[in-house]
């Protein structure tokens, strides 16, 4: 700054003074001249040309010779700024680096920094910031194909308001505060949200959701594996809109391939990836109207039984050989409507719903000689994942039972962590790689009864299942992509202390006794906007017990009442028959190769595409079907 200064006054210096003869003799005296004049105007912090302070040195000729600088006599002006903070003393940053907070979140950009350099590989010194983005998207093309196998996690229902309540609950299980806790795919290396609305709906439906997933294309509510130009309902609008799933590209590339789900195996989320359907509610031939049945279209049970076959005619040229692992509930869909074909652990007089009489657990062990037909948890505990090529899983009549009330099921059935253990083992038997999807249905369903407790509970086994993949699998061949479907209308609210009960009523911060609303009734952390409404079951673990009773929405006085009891059932405001989806985002949490283009806010069809790239699936099955 002061060099300049000085440059600045000796350039005036020299305009302004006559100059003397170098002969020793006084030269003659001129007319005088005009005055050049410089001025310098100290600038306070915040100038627009010199934020953090400076001087501005305004030069010109005083042609008015008035001895002021006029604005209008102004040629230059320079600025001299001072330069800003860069460094703040040790002493001023000891109540930061000191505190446990600011450590780890050091620790944390610096782990994801490394994260992000290792998958992009540019962790070469010669990398310059001009150079990193081009460098990291030539890493980023090298990395198509590099997932040997993909594993898809969807927790149906499971919103980012499920995902913080089910992790406190698990902390809180483990006997810590509950906030601080993460659930295993919060442990993922990349994150994003996926936004849910199908093409005709704001608030979306399982069928719409889940097949913008396994396809890459938006779709209506309630129809399955078909684009929006499909009339629901209308079998006749099915063919020509039929879409294809990232799992029959998986088929056709030579992997294994495998869908387990809590819910029925015909129900929307599994049902998308392998069905087509006009209608999510056509599971079996007695679901569809006798117009469909006469058209040709086909049941969605029947679909699951006879995938192999139909995908090869839809498809000219591939040979398939079926999907390997079918884990799930449903079985009254693939069995006729007859009491002498009911299961060891029917719970209806006559298990079935089928009206045609076929026995499709038949005709799949038909199609299968060295498949395995299991209903229990014995049948389950005595599979060879080393020698099963194939097996198929039918543990209940329906949906499979909640998790907190699965010791009360007849004959036993797997969790979803062991199911999910069990088919990674028998897949990873193939050198080419598997693909499979997982879903935890019954989330969704602990929240359409009003249940908190089911829906996180379910929410936690699945985080389980989650971890279990991480544990069987190779983080270099394998990525793991978790989502949900969509949310619901389930809310965390009021102000409660750090490690008030998830499941309790609100206590403020400082105090001991529950918080009084306006109405002097305590009220809860979490509810609901909709739905059936307050329950007080007392240990009841099955939230569908809440179907056979009135609904009660609005304001109960919950003074004597245990909300953290496994059968109570939040208020909620709305009276509703079911408590409704919500139409917010949901999470994406990813891990293994290519797990880096899970950022940002995405159309839900996104995770098709990156499942696809990641695996190269569309090549693959390509060239595959090249070579038939």
């Amino acid at each position: 700054m002061k060099n300049l200064k000085l440059s600045l006054i000796a350039l005036a210096v020299m305009g302004l003074s006559a100059c003397d003869g170098d002969d020793g003799t006084n030269g003659t005296d001129g007319s005088n001249g005009v005055n050049s004049l410089i001025v310098q105007t100290a600038l306070a912090a915040g100038d627009a040309n010199c934020p953090n302070s400076g001087v501005q040195i305004d030069s010109g000729i005083d042609a008015d010779s008035s001895g002021t600088l006029e604005s209008s006599e102004i040629d230059s002006t320079e600025y001299v700024c001072s330069p800003g903070v860069t460094t703040v003393d040790s002493s001023e940053l000891l109540t930061n680096v000191n505190n446990e907070w600011f450590v780890e979140g050091q620790e944390e950009v610096t782990a994801a920094r490394q994260t992000w350099l290792e998958a992009t590989n540019t962790t070469s010194a010669k990398i310059t910031a001009d150079t990193a983005p081009s460098v990291a998207a030539k890493s980023i093309a090298s990395l198509r194909g590099s997932a040997k196998n993909v594993i898809l996690f969807v927790g149906d229902g499971m919103g980012i308001s499920t995902v913080t309540a089910a992790r406190i609950l698990e902390g809180q299980m483990k006997g810590e505060l509950g906030e601080e806790n993460q659930l295993s795919f919060d442990k993922m290396d990349f994150s994003g949200l996926a936004k849910t609305y199908n093409v005709d709906a704001q608030t979306p439906d399982s069928a719409g959701t889940m097949t913008a997933m396994m396809s890459g294309v938006k779709t209506d509510v309630g129809v399955i594996g078909v684009d929006e130009d499909i009339e629901r309902g209308d079998c006749s609008t099915v063919a020509g809109n039929e879409l294809v799933t990232a799992l029959e590209l998986a088929e056709i590339a030579g992997k294994s391939t495998g869908i387990i789900s809590t819910a029925r195996i015909t129900h929307a989320t599994p049902a998308a990836t392998y069905a087509k359907s006009a209608d999510r509610n056509w599971e079996d031939v007695s679901d569809m109207p006798e117009a469909a049945v006469t058209a040709g279209c086909v049941d969605i049970a029947d679909q699951l039984v006879n995938f192999e076959s139909m995908l090869e005619a839809r498809i000219s040229g591939v040979d398939v050989d079926g999907i390997e692992v079918a884990f799930g509930g449903g079985r009254r869909h693939f069995l006729p409507k007859d009491a002498s074909f009911n299961s060891t652990d029917a719970v209806s007089a006559v298990e079935g719903d089928r009206t045609d009489g076929r026995d499709l657990t038949a005709e799949w062990q038909a199609n299968y000689s060295n498949g395995v037909y299991i209903t229990d948890q014995s049948g389950f505990d005595g599979l060879n994942t080393e020698t099963t090529e194939r097996v198929f899983g039918l543990f209940n009549e329906s949906h499979m039972q909640y998790e907190a009330d699965r010791e009360n099921d007849v004959a036993g059935e797997p969790s979803v962590s062991e199911m999910t253990e069990k088919a990674i083992k028998i897949l990873d038997n193939n050198d080419e790689g598997f693909f499979l999807m997982v879903e935890s249905g019954r989330i969704d369903h602990g929240h359409h009864a009003g249940s908190a407790y089911n829906a996180l509970t379910d929410t936690i086994e699945f985080a389980q299942a989650v971890q279990s993949a991480i544990d069987n699998t190779d983080p270099e061949d394998t990525l793991i992509i978790v989502t949900a479907d969509h949310g619901h209308v389930f809310t965390i609210a009021g102000y409660p202390k750090r490690g008030n009960p998830i499941l309790g009523k609100v206590v403020n911060v400082g105090a001991d006794e529950p918080a009084m609303a306006a109405d002097d009734m305590p009220y809860t952390t979490l509810g609901y906007t909709n739905g059936l409404g307050f329950r007080n079951l007392g240990d009841e673990t099955d939230a569908d017990a809440t179907y056979s009773l009135e609904v009660a929405a609005g304001r109960q006085d919950l003074t004597d009442v245990d909300t953290t009891s496994t059968g109570y059932h939040q208020e909620a405001l709305v009276p509703l028959s079911s408590e409704t989806h919500s139409g917010e985002d949901v999470g994406i949490y990813a891990s293994g190769p290519a797990a880096l283009l899970v950022n940002g806010t995405n159309e839900q069809s996104v995770l098709y595409h990156i499942m696809d790239f990641a695996a190269d699936l569309t090549t693959q099955a390509n060239a595959a079907q090249s070579q038939e």
